[in-house]
């Protein structure tokens, strides 16, 4: 089915309310066995309207990897002020890239095989920007096809945007290399001197900011400290790397952010675009923010299997862990019937998650526990589709990434 995001919303918000709102999603899906994942039409709305207003104006491009459904992110991009796709691999953005004609890859390649069928493809050679950070990324393109016997290949820079604090050190991810205006100056001039490459874009995601929720518990307040040393540092840094970056080469695009970022890196006038997705089907990770409430618009379903005490109800499944480290905020949470949590020896497991609380003594075999992942497109990967809902009315089906077929990464 196509989703439809376009028509006007709904004037309720119905996850307000846990009870009618998780309660209406298991009359809807009462006649399908087995675990099962859904996805809100109007939460999925309320998301991308909410994320257009944060981002006051600067169009943003959809992170794939956060949402791995083809029909969400066409319907998303159909919203005006939404453009372009961030890929997370290069055989995905080769396959987007024959419906899209703006692809970004979020990450730097050594895949060959992709590379090959790159540089063998002019439509795909326009469509596609590749990531780089580092010269040997070129290499790996040359080696493929010599600069005079392929397309021109277009590429951005990642520069890194952590934040290198005095007495602190490195705060943030581990991305590029490159960090000082300095060195993606002269990363940028060695890109432009290479036959067979287009400069057009630069790449600087803020995850100290945009990946770290400001209102998780008692540490909030260093937290919150951080982000707005960090965010100082990175409006001056990131304006003297474009402004050095623009007189190498005329830039397509400065992308920055996250769903998490939104109004921080709109209000940076040396960016021309914002990078996210996540806030799109929401997975629980955003609910620890300060500045935004997202609706959780994905969620998945799972049956109990066994009581082996009062207290205890098990369903079968549950271990769909999110990628980073193994701490408690990757497990998925268990939302419907409220109350319920992992058991702390065990938490959620492969083939089975016992589950306690009062509210485990009320469920029987057979019976539904709703879950929220802790991240929003690694969920597609465990299921080949989502069931489309509207309050208690399924409208229809949506193949994941993995339902068409595709395990990208």
């Amino acid at each position: 089915m196509s989703l439809d995001l376009l028509s006007s919303p709904t004037a309720t918000e119905p996850w307000n309310d846990p009870a009618s709102y998780w309660g209406s999603l298991t009359h809807a899906v009462e006649g399908i066995s087995g675990p099962l994942a859904t996805l809100s039409l109007p939460a999925l709305r309320y998301n991308a309207l909410d994320m257009l207003v944060r981002a006051a104006g600067v169009p943003i491009r959809v992170a794939s990897k956060s949402v791995r459904v083809r029909e969400a992110i066409d319907a998303t991009l159909a919203m005006a002020g939404y453009h372009g796709i961030l890929a997370f691999t290069l055989p995905e953005a080769l396959w987007l890239a024959q419906t899209h004609d703006d692809v970004v890859l979020g990450y730097p390649t050594a895949d060959r095989a992709a590379l090959a069928a790159l540089v063998a493809d002019e439509q795909a050679a326009a469509r596609i920007t590749l990531m780089v950070d580092d010269l040997a990324q070129l290499d790996l393109v040359d080696v493929t096809a010599a600069p005079g016997g392929r397309p021109e290949i277009r590429v951005a820079i990642d520069a890194d945007a952590s934040w290198r604090a005095p007495g602190l050190g490195h705060i943030g991810v581990h991305r590029s290399p490159v960090h000082e205006p300095g060195e993606v100056a002269a990363l940028g001039r060695a890109i432009a001197a290479r036959p067979g490459f287009r400069l057009v874009g630069l790449m600087m995601y803020e995850a100290q900011i945009a990946g770290q929720g400001d209102a998780t518990g008692s540490g909030d307040a260093v937290i919150r400290w951080m982000q707005r040393r960090s965010e100082h540092e990175l409006l001056e840094r990131r304006s003297e790397i474009v402004s050095a970056l623009r007189d190498i080469a005329p830039l397509e695009f400065v992308n920055g952010g996250g769903t998490g970022s939104l109004e921080f890196t709109a209000s940076d006038q040396s960016v021309t675009e914002i990078t996210a997705g996540s806030g799109l089907l929401a997975g629980h990770l955003f609910d620890g923010y300060r500045a935004f409430d997202l609706a959780p618009a994905a969620a998945f379903a799972l049956e109990v299997v066994r009581k082996p005490a009062p207290d205890i109800a098990t369903v079968l499944g549950g271990g769909w862990i999110a990628s980073g480290p193994p701490v408690a905020s990757r497990q998925p949470l268990p939302v419907w019937p409220a109350g319920l949590k992992t058991v702390a020896r065990e938490g959620a497991g492969e083939v089975q998650t016992p589950l306690k609380g009062e509210a485990a003594r009320d469920l029987r075999v057979g019976d539904r526990v709703w879950f929220r992942h802790s991240k929003s497109g690694e969920l597609a990967e465990r299921v080949d589709r989502y069931h489309v809902v509207d309050g208690d009315r399924i409208l229809g089906e949506v193949p994941t990434y993995r339902g068409e077929g595709k395990a990208f990464l």
